[in-house]
């Protein structure tokens, strides 16, 4: 009997993700030329998309990881100490890194936007605060308003409340979260066709053409960003494991990068980049509770906007800068971007702070977030890319680190 050739459905379904998103950008931008009307009407499909993303996500977390320490078996490492250490390095490194190619190339801006009427924080003070107060928030709210720190602070604690429960209850608790896991690997197969909706809507709607008054600026972020991805983070991922990097750091730009850019939302690529570490056979344990909390601190991308844009009103204004200054201002940004999730309107919002160091008004910073706004197509895109695929790149470098210091370790405990 003749095997009988998969349906459209089933190729679809087990087709490669990626070459499939290729085909939904492509088909999108290909809309946006041809019927501005039709890709607009198109952006809801990127809407639905985005808003299944970010309504499983929450719930993901929370039963993933309560599910991981319910399991866990005592004694067994989880590697996240090391993954922290590379998420403040990495995102330190990211600002120092922006402070640099400002001052090799200094933008400037034209400030004549109008102070708007958001208000930022007034200090980083008020910005740990925010983080603290996530926290202890309650863990309803904190499900509803996709509060990453208080889902993971309830959910390490019933799990480790629920270690000392039945084997009933721990089995329920892992059906649970595989029931949800794939959940999440349905919503990601309509990637590609979310990915049409964004970038056809996105075209249609904004265009390009009003960025080009601001090239210079968005060849710095943009540069910034690019070195990080292709320089920075690669020596990170050498040393941590000690071989090539490219292959690990071309795989994450691709399969968690891509996604996050036409999101544009860190908080919903949680699940693109836990299942992307589950097809990598991550540990567990590990990745559960690294890749939400990434998205809560590792903010390499948010640092050298603000960076970046607070430079480039230093040298409008024509403020002199000192080493010692500059340093601190990467401190600051790096601080501020760990911080920057917990604040409305994300890392643009914690330039007025970054600019206090120079004694810059808060009219003239606001200004400058005007700035950030214009610009946010390309700016928030690359940077919720470079700072979602580093999560992954990061967890994934430790974990096989881990392995192969294990494997090392396995011939001579033999033989002894």
């Amino acid at each position: 009997m003749a095997k009988q050739s998969p349906g459209l459905f089933a190729k679809l379904a087990h087709g490669s993700l990626v070459k499939q998103i290729l085909i939904g950008l492509v088909l999108g931008i290909a809309l946006a030329l041809v019927s501005k009307p039709a890709a607009i009407a198109a952006g809801l499909l990127g809407t639905l998309f985005v808003g299944a993303l970010k309504a499983v996500a929450p719930v993901l977390v929370l039963t993933l990881v309560m599910a991981s320490i319910t399991n866990h078996q005592h004694g067994a490492k989880t590697n996240i100490r090391p993954i922290l250490v590379l998420y403040v390095f990495g995102t330190f490194a990211a600002a120092l890194t922006a402070v640099v190619i400002s001052f090799l190339f200094p933008s400037t801006l034209h400030l004549a936007t109008g102070a708007t009427d958001i208000t930022p924080p007034s200090g980083i003070v008020e910005v740990m605060q925010g983080l603290l107060m996530s926290i202890i928030a309650n863990p309803i709210h904190a499900l509803l308003n996709a509060n990453y720190i208080g889902i993971l602070v309830w959910a390490v604690g019933l799990g480790f409340a629920l270690r000392h429960g039945s084997e009933t209850t721990k089995s329920l608790i892992n059906d649970l979260s595989t029931a949800v896991t794939f959940i999440v690997k349905v919503v990601i197969r309509f990637a590609p066709i979310g990915i049409f909706g964004l970038v056809a809507s996105t075209l249609a709607t904004t265009g390009f053409s009003t960025l080009w008054s601001y090239a210079q600026l968005l060849l710095v972020l943009l540069g910034c960003m690019f070195g990080v991805a292709l320089v920075i983070n690669p020596l990170l991922v050498f040393i941590t494991t000690r071989r090539n990097p490219y292959p690990l750091v071309f795989a994450c730009l691709r399969e968690s990068g891509v996604t996050a850019f036409f999101t544009r939302s860190s908080a919903a690529n949680i699940p693109v980049n836990m299942a992307m570490c589950e097809k990598m056979n991550l540990d567990r344990d590990t990745y559960s509770v690294s890749i939400p909390l990434g998205a809560t601190i590792n903010m390499a991308g948010a640092a050298i906007t603000i960076t970046v844009l607070t430079l480039a009103a230093v040298h409008t204004l024509g403020v002199p800068v000192d080493m010692l200054t500059a340093v601190l201002l990467s401190v600051v940004a790096a601080l501020c971007a760990c911080g920057a999730s917990g604040v409305a309107g994300g890392s643009l919002l914690l330039i007025p702070l970054a600019c206090g160091l120079f004694g810059i008004p808060n009219e003239i910073a606001m200004q400058v977030v005007a700035v950030g706004f214009i610009i946010g197509v390309l700016q928030d895109s690359c940077e919720t890319a470079l700072n979602s695929s580093t999560d992954v790149l990061f967890t994934a470098a430790v974990c096989q680190a881990e392995d192969a210091r294990l494997a090392d370790d396995q011939p001579l405990r033999s033989r002894g």
